[in-house]
């Protein structure tokens, strides 16, 4: 299965990255342990202290993803993303809306997607499930020189169908997500779900566990100073699913998607953050639902 790597990987990743950046400190002149054990304290908030107030969780160090689920704290945010994907003569086009609000460390969102698909001819269109979401970090890893920056936390989504022709089934997923930075530029974002359908057809029942991975490398203006442009963020993504159903058992589908955003200048209060991406199938079972894909995104920040 190919959603194991990433996570075994990412682990190691921060465990190995966590004995470097501790050991200097032990080495140095400087505070005592105990000084040094309260200046960490000192740092910590929340429940049971496990939240840290030097992470970047929440302060736009992350990028918004585009086909991956958004995990970072979003204060107050308004998004409009279209996708248009073909395979062969038929094609598909996807238009979301979102808005997503936070309460303290707590993010809730509402997703409205509007969906026309034509194949043969004919067309066929309406809502989509109308997604509720909420996610909260429950514990933080920042290094004693800032160089990594670690978010766990939970989330929970619930599709509700619309009654159209495209929304029939009613889906629950709970989550958990790792925002990770390495350094000033390198991001990983990283959410494993488990997808359970209700409600009726063949579809009723249906389980499958959900995987997406976010990378992305942000440059600031200073080092590319393109006018009105506070950072460009290359991207890739990979959002992957795999079936559980005796009929579906392990029968996966991956895509991926190269992309670009924009985080430009504020007009007011607002900050404007505008992408592009192409989407592409990785393995069979995500050929059988696109040859390619076109992504745009726009975003607002309030």
């Amino acid at each position: 299965m190919l959603a194991s790597p990433f996570p075994l990987f990412q682990a190691a990743l921060i465990l190995s990255l966590c004995a470097t950046v501790s050991q200097p400190s032990q080495a140095l002149a400087g505070p005592t342990s105990n000084e040094s054990a309260a200046e960490q304290t000192s740092t910590r908030y929340g429940l049971f202290g496990l939240l840290d107030s030097r992470s970047g969780y929440g302060q736009g160090v992350f990028p918004e993803p585009f086909i991956v689920d958004d995990s970072d704290l979003e204060t107050n945010e308004a998004r409009l993303d279209w996708l248009h994907s073909k395979i062969g003569s038929q094609h598909s086009d996807v238009v979301t809306g979102e808005i997503e609000k936070a309460f303290g460390v707590l993010t809730l969102e509402i997703e409205i997607p509007y969906q026309w698909d034509i194949a043969n001819g004919q067309r066929q269109e309406g809502f989509d499930n109308i997604d509720l979401g909420a996610r909260v970090p429950v514990f933080q890893y920042v290094s004693s020189n800032g160089f990594l920056d670690s978010t766990f936390g939970v989330a929970f989504e619930a599709g509700i169908p619309t009654g159209s022709t495209l929304s029939k089934n009613a889906e629950f997923v709970p989550k958990v997500f790792n925002d990770l930075r390495l350094g000033e530029h390198f991001t990983v974002q990283s959410i494993l779900g488990y997808s359970t359908l209700t409600g009726p057809g063949p579809d009723g029942g249906l389980q499958t566990f959900e995987y997406g991975f976010v990378f992305g490398y942000t440059i600031q203006h200073e080092e590319l100073p393109i006018p009105h442009v506070l950072q460009l963020i290359p991207v890739f993504e990979l959002l992957g699913e795999t079936g559980l159903d005796s009929g579906q058992n392990g029968a996966t589908s991956i895509k991926g998607n190269l992309a670009i955003r924009a985080n430009l200048k504020t007009i007011g209060s607002i900050q404007p953050r505008l992408g592009i991406g192409y989407v592409f199938p990785i393995d069979r079972g995500a050929r059988q639902d696109l040859h390619w894909g076109i992504i745009t995104s726009l975003v607002f920040e309030y």
